[in-house]
């Protein structure tokens, strides 16, 4: 990513999850949870959380793994990985400093790979977020699992109108209050609106190579838990 999307997300660091936790009534906790649940299920003992920010997914999966499992923690930016390491919970992790699209793992590492809530910042285009979604399957072992919670497009044309009214009317000016950068809000709510229903990113799932893909909508349809293997 650019140095200006590192600078919005160094600038938001401190407030991200407390913003996260406003904007959604808190229940972006419960779909983490929910999503974290379904990825225990997939097994395996090397786990890899992308794009992880300030790692409250990984402290979910870590509440539902095995003790055997390990957890990789990855994001492209510094101040986002010392949250996760000033956690009691950072030291439970793997933290690694990468970029999404050029992770630096050998092929089939992975039995699980989970990304919450970032999707939509890899969408530059839908060639740029296929690269990154065959970048994903191919840490994983076959066999393995990819789940990723989104925000989502609501298929009732008037819930997303509702929608969003509401991105526009509260993400930029609460993130902005709470964390003073009217850039960085500016940024994430624009991310919104512009990603895929979940069929249509099921159907991106199966063009990078997935299989087997599952849809899991939340709250009428803003959000969504996709769940795909990749076989081979």
């Amino acid at each position: 990513m650019n140095r200006g999307i590192q600078a919005i997300f160094s600038e938001v660091a401190e407030r991200y999850e407390l913003v996260n936790h406003i904007l959604t009534f808190g229940l972006d906790r419960s779909w983490r949870k929910q999503a974290a649940r379904l990825a225990a299920r997939a097994g395996g003992t090397l786990w890899l959380d992308v794009c992880s920010g300030t790692g409250e997914m990984a402290e979910s999966l870590r509440r539902y793994s095995d003790e055997r499992a390990r957890i990789v923690v990855v994001d492209f930016n510094a101040a986002m990985l010392a949250r996760v390491s000033d956690k009691s919970a950072g030291r439970d992790f793997l933290l690694t400093i990468a970029e999404a699209g050029r992770l630096p793992f050998a092929d089939r590492t992975f039995g699980l790979v989970t990304i919450s809530f970032a999707t939509r910042n890899i969408n530059a285009s839908t060639d740029a977020l296929l690269k990154h979604l065959r970048e994903f399957r191919r840490v994983l072992r076959p066999g393995g699992c990819f789940i990723n919670l989104e925000t989502s497009q609501p298929r009732h044309p008037v819930i997303k109108k509702l929608f969003h009214a509401y991105i526009k009317l509260a993400v930029r000016p609460v993130g902005t209050f709470l964390t003073g950068s009217r850039a960085g809000y500016a940024y994430l709510s624009s991310t919104i609106p512009r990603f895929y229903e979940a069929a249509d990113f099921s159907r991106l799932l199966r063009q990078a190579g997935f299989a087997r893909v599952d849809e899991n909508p939340l709250f009428f349809g803003a959000a969504a838990i996709h769940v795909a293997q990749y076989e081979k």
